[in-house]
């Protein structure tokens, strides 16, 4: 096992996230999964818990990816495989429509049917997932979240480990703060500050994540 993509995490994301490496062209090693029952996900096997890492990466596996919802979980998880030496690759399904001039961060996954339009920074170990559409001149904070079909107008900023549920809409020019979760079907008028929680529409804010 000297090639291909090592993946952190077993759970449903992960599946998404394989199909999406293969359908791009990319080999998958292995799973790793904080349960490591012997298994296989998407048709990979599972091989062990975080302790096996430095084992694979002797091996001479060098990518990884890490395919786990948490936002700062992932964050975190991100961080100890640099530290180990491995480089984080993209996962980009084919289908997903990527403009010349948007810039993507490592370790992002975007999703079948996905769209980012002109001049977009995307930051380090984004999710823009299935049918997820962000527009022109957005900037997406490292490890935040665009569930499915969510969609951002142009000039949106969406802080680090942000994340949008599956419809959320937002106007353009609209901040959301770090660490802030929108709900379902939420639409965004005005700007939302650090970890806190709304939904509804308009979405208003619900709660406090401090």
């Amino acid at each position: 096992m000297t090639t291909g993509v090592v993946i952190l995490g077993g759970g449903g994301h992960a599946k998404v996230v394989i199909e999406s490496l293969r359908a791009a062209g990319h080999k998958v090693a292995a799973v790793i999964d904080a349960d490591p029952t012997p298994r296989q996900v998407a048709g990979v096997p599972v091989v062990g818990d975080d302790s096996v890492l430095s084992r694979l990466r002797g091996e001479g596996l060098t990518q990884a990816f890490v395919a786990i919802g948490d936002n700062a979980l992932r964050f975190k998880l991100a961080r100890g495989l640099r530290e180990q030496g491995f480089d984080l690759v993209k996962a980009i399904h084919p289908s997903a429509v990527v403009s010349p001039s948007a810039q993507l961060g490592v370790g992002v996954a975007i999703m079948a049917g996905a769209v980012i339009n002109a001049e977009t920074q995307v930051g380090d170990l984004v999710i823009i997932n299935t049918g997820a559409v962000v527009d022109h001149d957005c900037r997406l904070g490292a490890a935040c979240h665009l569930g499915p079909a969510s969609a951002l107008a142009g000039g949106v900023r969406i802080g680090e480990r942000a994340f949008l549920g599956v419809g959320a809409r937002a106007i353009p020019n609209i901040t959301v703060g770090a660490d802030t979760i929108v709900g379902a079907g939420a639409v965004i008028l005005r700007d939302l500050p650090d970890a806190v929680v709304a939904f509804g529409v308009p979405a208003r804010l619900q709660g406090d994540r401090r």
